[in-house]
């Protein structure tokens, strides 16, 4: 940052004697470089910057253009505010690139209005943002981090291993491995938390990959183990036994297989093969769990086998979706559709669709995606309103104030406050004195500059807010006292300019979404909560339907209220902890339960029901047993949402009658009700505290400058 701002800033200010050059040349790095973060290894920043370079050119073109009047620079202000910080539903990349692009805007629309200037500044920011590209790649450049499709790749070479011989496997070793997909452990510039194809396949990857090692790990502690082949032939419930449990085996070799080929597709970069093997051996292990089922019953495999089977089944449907989703991911293109619809919809969605579904989808108040954006922009009007009114000198630095000091909560802006509000009093101080006593010594300035900016850059960060703060001001009073004539009064604007923008950025705290994500999270979980109890009552009902008569209840309601819930998590974990009780609340449990719900929609109706359909007594327990899990998630829902009046859950078995006959199709819900019901109450123990904790009246949402992925997977 110190070689591509010194190198513009003195070959316009003394090569060209072009001030206003040189001023965009200087802040075009600092704005991308300093402000925005960006994050990524030395070639993906240079590629975002370079990416960013025309809409910052538009942005100073605007700029200019609306500085004609106060009212015009303050509704530029408004609609670039929001729609830049709404980007951060692009992606952290476009999240942290957000800020620094704010500030092209900024400097360009307030006084003097110069729009015979403008080719000047373009020229300038043009020059600047190309050379701090051009050093993030040839000086020091930060190294790559291992992409997201490798981590994938090392989990399912992990997975295979487990799948080609359960026995002897190790079940927290599983699950760490499970844990090193979340995304909040993945270096933000391999995220996969973009709209685009890939993006969405890779995160869906994660989730299933996740999905598989957790069963594996269920599996190895809970199922029994095969048994010694029998030297008998085949008859009776012990013959069945046996059989079945070769046919597990069989398909899991199939597991391992087709997960070491997705390990090395992924590592490669190229789309895996079909599946086609693996199907077809799950349509003839579903087709084998029918025929004993519907077979003589001294041939039925006892109940403990027929939940391995179940087991097995599910396995290998969480590898099936792992491989359909890394080749999606490896095409990155459009592709035809992949049964089921519902859980690859996004394969054949045009790019346009899948950024206006994403787009669109947070294009509410329970966003708090929009909430920050609406805030950030109303914070930025209101500075410029103010600087325009006042007629206050350099006013950019009340905005700028305003974008650097707001936090997601008023608390966590109060804090920052004061430490920013003395860093600039010292370095003000520090800076008058600076003036003082060079005077109007232009070289002096020069020699002090770029020193100072690579103390600021360095040392700023490692030293904490207010450092950077006093660091930074005497890097811009060295800089403006080159391009004009300097006293110890623009230390002084400096320190005025800060207070106001400070004073601005508290009171849209406090008016705006005092309590941060808060609230939305409890909001956001409980209508989750609430959509999902009609999901598994229409999954047990299309399950239990007759032949024919099988339809699966939309998930559409529900993945919309789980992107907004996942947002809402992501701002929460990011915030101070509230109370106690709030500290306790296992709000990714309630993510990762939904995700189950929808897994269980999504894919237990697709195999082939009973010819003669489910008898009337297992179906009314089936839609019992889903009516008391429903009533639990809705219990759960009004205990987030702070609900004085909670609906009991009704009293139901989960576990089949005696009498019921072994149908796979019953063993399959009565597996997805048990761990939904046990679930749900591990979530109900850690919210339980939750019912004596009132929830504000403050909205959520605030000046966050990047959009964080959550861990729901």
């Amino acid at each position: 940052m110190t070689i591509a701002a010194s190198a513009g800033f003195y070959a316009f200010l003394y090569g060209l004697d072009r001030p206003e050059m040189a001023l965009y040349a200087l802040f075009g790095p600092l704005a991308l470089g300093m402000l925005s973060s960006i994050p990524g290894s030395g070639r993906q920043r240079a590629a975002v910057m370079l990416k960013a370079l025309p809409v910052g050119l538009l942005l100073v073109t605007l700029g200019t253009a609306l500085a004609v009047r106060t009212w015009a620079a303050v509704l530029g202000m408004l609609v670039v505010g929001f729609l830049l910080a709404f980007a951060a539903v692009a992606g952290p990349r476009a999240a942290r690139a957000g800020p620094g692009l704010q500030l092209f805007y900024i400097l360009a629309c307030v006084p003097p209005y110069a729009p015979d200037s403008l080719g000047l500044r373009l020229a300038g920011l043009t020059t600047g943002i190309v050379l701090l590209a051009a050093c993030e790649v040839l000086v020091l450049p930060a190294p790559p981090a291992a992409p997201y499709r490798t981590r994938l790749a090392v989990a399912l070479t992990f997975a295979a291993d487990v799948a080609a011989d359960p026995t002897g496997a190790d079940p927290a070793g599983l699950r760490d491995a499970g844990r090193r997909l979340r995304l909040s452990g993945v270096p933000e510039a391999e995220r996969p938390a973009g709209p685009a194809r890939r993006d969405r396949a890779l995160t869906q990857a994660g989730a299933a990959t996740r999905r598989l090692l957790d069963q594996l790990a269920h599996f190895a502690e809970v199922m029994p183990a095969a048994p010694q082949p029998r030297a008998s032939g085949r008859t009776g419930a012990g013959g069945g036994a046996e059989l079945a449990y070769e046919a597990c085996a069989a398909l899991l070799d199939r597991v391992a297989r087709l997960c070491d080929v997705t390990a090395g597709a992924l590592r490669d970069g190229r789309p895996p093969p079909r599946p086609g093997a693996l199907e077809k051996a799950m349509l003839d292990f579903q087709a084998l769990r029918t025929s004993q089922a519907t077979g003589p019953p001294d041939a039925v495999p006892p109940v403990p086998v027929l939940r391995r089977q179940s087991a097995v089944l599910g396995i290998a449907e969480s590898a099936r979706v792992v491989e359909s989703t890394a080749r999606i991911a490896a095409l990155g293109r459009r592709t035809p559709p992949i049964p089921p619809r519902e859980l690859f919809w996004y394969a054949d969605t045009s790019t346009v669709g899948l950024w206006m579904k994403r787009l669109f989808g947070h294009v509410t108040l329970r966003s708090v995606l929009f909430q920050n954006a609406v805030r950030t922009a109303l914070g930025l009007g209101a500075a410029r309103l103010v600087a325009g009114t006042l007629d206050l000198p350099h006013g950019f630095w009340v905005m700028l104030a305003v974008l650097t000091m707001s936090r997601t909560t008023v608390a966590q802006t109060w804090e920052v406050v004061p430490k920013m509000l003395a860093g600039n009093l010292l370095g003000a101080v520090a800076a008058g004195a600076l003036l003082v006593g060079f005077g109007r010594q232009t070289d002096a300035y020069a020699a002090v500059l770029a020193p100072g900016m690579l103390a600021a850059f360095a040392l700023g960060p490692l030293l904490g807010i207010a450092w950077a703060q006093a660091l930074f001001t005497l890097v811009v009073a060295s800089a403006f006292a080159q391009i004009a004539p300097a006293s110890w009064q623009l230390a002084e604007a400096r320190v005025i300019d800060v207070v106001t923008g400070s004073v601005i950025g508290l009171l849209c705290g406090l008016l705006a979404w005092p309590a941060g994500a808060r609230r939305e999270v409890r909001t956001t979980m409980a209508e989750l909560l609430r959509s999902c109890g009609p999901l598994v009552t229409g999954t047990v009902d299309a399950a239990t339907a007759p032949p024919g008569a099988a339809r699966s209840p939309s998930t559409l309601p529900a993945e919309h209220r789980l992107r907004l819930a996942e947002a809402a998590y992501a701002q929460y974990r990011s915030e101070p902890s509230g109370t106690p009780a709030e500290a306790r609340a296992d709000w990714q449990a309630v993510l990762i339960s939904a995700r189950h719900v929808l897994l269980g929609t999504q894919w237990l109706p697709r195999f082939d029901l009973p010819a003669a359909g489910v008898p009337a007594g297992a179906a009314v327990w089936a839609r019992t047993a889903a009516d008391h899990v429903a009533a639990a998630a809705t219990r759960i829902a009004a205990l987030a949402a702070g609900d004085q009046q909670r609906p009991g859950a009704p009293d139901a078995p989960l576990k089949p009658p005696e009498n019921s006959p072994p149908l796979p199709v019953l063993i399959d819900l009565e597996t997805w009700l048990s761990s939904l019901n046990a679930e749900l109450s591990r979530i109900e123990g850690s919210l339980r505290d939750l019912e004596h904790t009132a929830v504000g009246p403050g909205r959520p949402g605030s000046f966050a400058r990047s959009a964080e992925v959550s861990d729901s997977g």
